[in-house]
């Protein structure tokens, strides 16, 4: 069953992995989807291919400058989208009334203000971006619950277990005992923890599976990957912290499962791409074709699983204690991180001192309980001040 007219989507974060994934996805449905928003950072020249193929009507740049480029290029070649300017340009086109669904894809904290203005208006939010509820936390979710907005997750294992929970939310607290979240290990999960100082950006970024952007490949090297999908799906799924685990899952075949009361697991698997939890998110409740290759149970070798190893990922504990410190403290832990893998990529810590980093910043940050957007970008600035103070510190010892 498709819908009898086109759904208007903006993209936000399109030159982005995710947001070229889903622009994929899009084209392989002529008449189902016109992509009416796109929205990027700094990349010019292939935001400029985008309007070309895709002909939406407005664009926006997060730089004002790359946006005024773009707007010249445009007109050179002939092509009518209108260019948002501002500071708010990624909000205004999130908040459109003409859209009827938002990829938020956007990496970082920068994603949070053009969510929460998707959620605000009542979107249907097919959510890529982590630090939305990372950050975000309790005000990002009242904002989804005020604004009547339907909130879809994207991320390969928060897709999994919506696929593999019951249909109605009601239900989830009484049959579930645990949501379990794998994670491939990354490129050093057989590695020698005590080699671990000597890793660079690039074996850092060599994901044995996935094919992602550089932050969120060193985020899976030090799987503080995992630590923001366990605060997301606390609150994507509205079970305590207890009631989520991490589990190991080299293969990436399985890609989350949900452990029932009555010893049952339902999981979901596939082949690790991106499109298929993005073709869900886009035809939810329905399913179509995403493009990706399906598993081939007959040259498929065996699946295992173990558990982390916290010699080797210390900071994969982090997740818990900051679900159970004050409200806002996921927001610290994702700035320090932030700005930990920043500084480890551009050579001035090494790899297992962003660990040491997120540590420094959160026992070094005093704050109340925020209660706003402006309160958690306040807190966000405070948190990224600690934690350049902390690189500054570890760079010069």
């Amino acid at each position: 069953m498709t819908p009898d007219t086109p759904q208007r989507l903006a993209v936000l974060g399109s030159t982005g992995s995710v947001g070229r994934s889903t622009l994929e996805v899009v084209a392989l449905h002529p008449g189902r989807f016109e992509v009416f928003a796109l929205g990027a950072a700094t990349q010019v020249d292939l935001m400029l291919a985008q309007c070309a193929r895709f002909q939406p009507r407005f664009v926006a740049m997060a730089s004002e400058p790359h946006a005024r480029l773009l707007a010249e290029k445009l007109k050179e070649n002939g092509l009518q989208a209108q260019v948002v300017l501002g500071q708010y340009a990624m909000e205004k086109i999130a908040s459109m009334p003409e859209v009827d669904m938002v990829m938020g894809a956007i990496v970082g904290a920068a994603g949070l203000g053009p969510c929460l203005a998707a959620a605000c208006s009542g979107k249907r939010l097919l959510l890529a971006n982590k630090e939305a509820l990372v950050v975000g936390g309790e005000v990002f979710m009242q904002a989804v619950e005020q604004g009547g907005a339907r909130l879809l997750p994207i991320d390969s294992e928060h897709s999994a277990i919506f696929q593999s929970l019951p249909e109605d939310p009601q239900t989830w607290a009484r049959r579930v005992r645990k949501l379990v979240l794998t994670a491939s290990g990354g490129p050093f999960r057989t590695r020698d923890p005590a080699t671990l100082r000597d890793v660079t950006p690039d074996q850092a970024c060599a994901h044995p599976n996935w094919s992602m952007g550089r932050k969120i490949s060193v985020d899976s090297a030090t799987m503080m990957n995992k630590v923001l999908e366990v605060i997301e799906a606390r609150y994507l799924f509205g079970l305590p912290p207890e009631k989520i685990e991490v589990v190991i899952h080299p293969q990436s075949i399985v890609h989350s499962m949900v452990h029932y009361l009555d010893a049952s697991f339902v999981a979901q698997l596939g082949t690790p791409d991106m499109r298929v939890p993005i073709a869900y998110g886009l035809s939810w409740p329905e399913r179509m074709e995403s493009g990706a290759a399906a598993l081939d149970f007959s040259t498929l070798s065996a699946m295992t699983f173990e558990l982390p190893d916290a010699t080797r990922f210390p900071g994969l504990g982090l997740a818990w204690q900051v679900l159970n410190a004050p409200a806002g403290t996921t927001a610290v832990l994702n700035a320090a991180n932030e700005v930990a893998v920043q500084a480890f990529l551009d050579g001035r810590i090494r790899f297992d001192q962003i660990h040491h980093t997120n540590l420094a910043t959160l026992d070094a940050v005093v704050f109340s309980k925020p209660a706003s957007l402006d309160d958690l970008l306040a807190l966000d600035r405070v948190s990224r001040s600690a934690a350049d103070r902390a690189v500054t510190d570890l760079a010069a010892a």
